[in-house]
């Protein structure tokens, strides 16, 4: 759904609206293959199915924590609920009128949801279900990288700093490229991000150890 409100909410270039309404329209579809799953693997499922799977001590906690509406409600059929069911609200949807800030939020999201399917992959033992989510893993792929290439082509045509429209002027470009060092060690300074040219090519990174407060000696009045 988030893609598809982005989608429908884009004022750019038809390609990008086509972009993500095709894989919004493509995710409702996994939607639909997760639930199937769900509801297949609770069909029958046999009591000694369950108390096997309990011998592992993840799934364990899992069975022992077991929501009961599962059964009551959905009769061990697929919830829009997460995994301590919470149900599903449209609060999850992020779309901000800005292409580039919508597709970096949307590259996260990918690489979560690929980083969690390869540990369900490597959890379970059904080939059937290893099949699916392998099939899953793979658009992840594609999507991770999708994301990516449309996130450069935008980088380039404007700049990676979200609002690019926003006059620079109008901030304090004296503090812009300033990295505050806060953690109490010094092993931060060592990163790209200390030193050298900004990434948008347009300030110089400075490294700053303990930084006295920014408001001393600022007249408010």
């Amino acid at each position: 759904m988030q893609y598809l409100f982005q989608g429908w909410n884009t004022r750019g270039e038809e390609k990008y609206r086509d972009l993500l309404l095709a894989t919004g329209t493509e995710e409702l579809a996994h939607v639909e293959m997760l639930a199937t799953m769900i509801a297949r693997l609770l069909d029958n499922a046999p009591v000694g199915d369950q108390e096997i799977a309990a011998k592992d001590p993840v799934i364990g906690a899992v069975l022992g924590g077991m929501n009961p509406q599962h059964v009551i409600v959905s009769g061990l059929g697929s919830m829009p609920v997460d995994s301590v069911g919470n149900p599903w609200t449209a609060a999850y949807i992020n779309a901000s009128g800005n292409l580039l800030a919508d597709f970096r939020m949307n590259l996260t999201y990918e690489s979560h949801g690929r980083l969690q399917a390869v540990r369900l992959y490597e959890s379970t033992t059904d080939p059937g279900v290893k099949d699916m989510l392998s099939w899953l893993i793979a658009r992840d792929t594609m999507h991770q990288n999708q994301w990516y290439a449309a996130i450069c082509e935008l980088e380039e045509k404007e700049n990676i700093v979200v609002p690019s429209t926003f006059p620079r002027s109008l901030e304090k470009h004296e503090v812009a490229y300033d990295y505050y060092d806060l953690s109490g060690g010094t092993a931060s300074k060592e990163g790209r991000w200390a030193h050298g040219p900004s990434m948008d090519g347009i300030g110089e990174f400075k490294y700053i150890p303990n930084p006295k407060p920014l408001a001393k000696n600022r007249d408010y009045s």
